[in-house]
C-alpha cells in the first residue's frame, strides 16, 4: 500500500471512528482491571482481618467445626479443641522447614471417642529426628487434649508440587485421602479437615508445635496502580497525539 493510500485511509472518518473506539475499549479495559484489583484489595484486607480475629477467640469444640464444614462455612484458622488417642504408628511425614532448618511436619491420626479419626499436624522435627525412635518421649500415649487451628483439606495437588511418596512416608502436599489409605484408615471414618497443633510443648521438645504459617499474598494495590497507570499513560499518549495533530506549528519540548 502506497503512502498516499495510507494517508487517504487514515483521513477516512470510518477509520478515525474505528481507531477511537479501539482506544476507548482498551482504556475501559485497563480502568476495569484496576477497579477489579481495588475490589480484590478490599476483599483480601477483610479476609486477613477476619483470620486475625479468629485466632484471638476461645477454642470451640470439634463438633462446632464439623457443623461449619458440613454447611460449607470457612473453617480455616479457627481455634478448635478436642481429645483422643494418638495412633503414633500411623504418622505421616511432610517435607518442611522451620527456622531455615530442613525437616518434617508430623501428621498423626488422633482417634476420637466415637471411633473416628482426625489428622493432627503435631509440628516440626528436624530431618535427623524423622524416625519415631529418635523422639520416643514425644510419642504421646493415653488420652490427649489437642488445641490448634482447623485447616481445610486440599482438593487438588497444588501447581508444581511433586507427587507424594506414601511408601517412603514423604509427603509434599496434604492429600487427606492418600494419607488415610496409606495407613489403613477407612475414608468414611476420617474427618475431612486437619488440626494444626498449637505451641504447647512436647516432651523432649519434639515435635515443635505452632508451626502454622499464615501467608496470604496481598499485591492487589500494586496491580491496581499498574493498571491505572497504564490507563493514564494511554490517555496521555492519545492527548499528546491529538494536540500535535491539531497544532502542527506548536513548538515541541
Amino acid at each position: 500500500m502506497t503512502e498516499s493510500a495510507v494517508s487517504v485511509r487514515r483521513a477516512n472518518p470510518l477509520w478515525q471512528i474505528g481507531k477511537a473506539l479501539i482506544l476507548l475499549a482498551v482504556l475501559v479495559i485497563l480502568v476495569g482491571l484496576g477497579t477489579w484489583q481495588v475490589q480484590r484489595l478490599h476483599w483480601k484486607e477483610g479476609l486477613l482481618a477476619d483470620i486475625a480475629a479468629r485466632k484471638d477467640v476461645p477454642a470451640v469444640p470439634l463438633s462446632a467445626i464439623e457443623a461449619m464444614a458440613a454447611s460449607g462455612g470457612d473453617i480455616e484458622y479457627r481455634v478448635v479443641t478436642t481429645t483422643g488417642h494418638y495412633l503414633n504408628n500411623k504418622e505421616r511425614d511432610f517435607l518442611a522447614t522451620y527456622a531455615e532448618e530442613p525437616g518434617f511436619h508430623i501428621y498423626t491420626p488422633l482417634q476420637l471417642d466415637d471411633g473416628r479419626f482426625i489428622f493432627v499436624n503435631r509440628g516440626f522435627v528436624p530431618s535427623e529426628a524423622k524416625e519415631p525412635e529418635m523422639r520416643k518421649q514425644g510419642q504421646l500415649t493415653g488420652e490427649q487434649t489437642v488445641t490448634g487451628l482447623a485447616r481445610a483439606k486440599l482438593v487438588d495437588r497444588p501447581s508444581g508440587m511433586p507427587d507424594n511418596d506414601p511408601v517412603k512416608n514423604i509427603f509434599f502436599w496434604r492429600d487427606l485421602d492418600a494419607m488415610a489409605s496409606s495407613v489403613g484408615l477407612p475414608k468414611d471414618k476420617v474427618l475431612p479437615f486437619f488440626i494444626d497443633a498449637d505451641k504447647t510443648p512436647n516432651p523432649q521438645g519434639l515435635p515443635i508445635g505452632g508451626v502454622t504459617i499464615i501467608d496470604l499474598p496481598n499485591s492487589h494495590l500494586q496491580y491496581a496502580v499498574t493498571w491505572y497507570g497504564l490507563a493514564v499513560a494511554l490517555a496521555a499518549i492519545v492527548a499528546i497525539s491529538w494536540w500535535r495533530k491539531h497544532h502542527p506549528d506548536a513548538p515541541s519540548q
